[in-house]
């Protein structure tokens, strides 16, 4: 009975560890680069009075459009399963970009959401349409805008204002953006993403403050 039970074991574990890593292995990496050139932020107009930047802040950026009051059951999803969990991260912001003269309905936006949320780590930012699509454009993603400028997207950019996703999904090969649409993408992959990039900066975070102690 010991002798099977000493065999068992030897067989199991190598079996369990590979199933372990193998279903988690965006956990142990780091989350790829898709893309080093984006526009920046810092010209378009914040509805908060403040500099909004992609620089020194890991973003989750998304595109409401023309019709920001139609992007409320995203903005939802997004606030439950991403931006609750995550805004007290200290460097962690969500962004908005919405084309010019939409600031009526912003507000009513936010102000359906702040039943919800704080807002404090949510911008809105405005633009004109040509700045909007040439912003989303220098993402290089394989997504469009649709005709009033909005997409169910968003996406992950780090404090070095690059785009970050997944350079093999098991579903869509390249994934540049989250389906918002998605409860599934949200929980699984999104959620995942996150913790990896948030990981990735507590790691450098530590190994700087161990160099200073030093």
């Amino acid at each position: 009975m010991k002798k099977f039970f000493v065999i068992t074991v030897l067989f199991a574990l190598p079996l369990v560890a590979y199933l372990f890593f193998a279903s988690g292995v965006n956990n142990f990496a780091r989350l790829p680069v898709l893309n080093s050139e984006i526009q920046p932020l810092e010209e378009f107009e914040s509805m908060g009075g403040d500099t909004v930047s992609f620089e020194n802040h890991i973003t989750i950026l998304g595109f409401p459009g023309n019709k920001p009051m139609d992007y409320l059951t995203n903005a939802y999803h997004l606030a439950e399963k991403i931006y609750d969990p995550y805004s007290e991260f200290k460097d962690f912001h969500f962004v908005s970009v919405v084309p010019e003269g939409n600031e009526e309905e912003i507000e009513k936006l936010k102000k359906e959401l702040s039943t919800v949320i704080g807002l404090k780590k949510w911008k809105f930012v405005t633009a004109s349409e040509e700045e909007v699509k040439q912003l989303f454009e220098s993402l290089g993603s394989n997504l469009e805008l649709s005709e009033d400028l909005s997409t169910p997207n968003v996406f992950i950019i780090d404090k070095d204002a690059k785009l970050r996703g997944r350079k093999d999904d098991e579903d869509v090969g390249k994934l540049y953006g989250y389906d918002t649409n998605s409860i599934a993408v949200l929980n699984n992959k999104m959620n995942d993403d996150v913790k990896v990039i948030l990981a990735e900066y507590r790691l450098e975070l530590k190994k700087y403050n161990e160099k200073r102690k030093k």
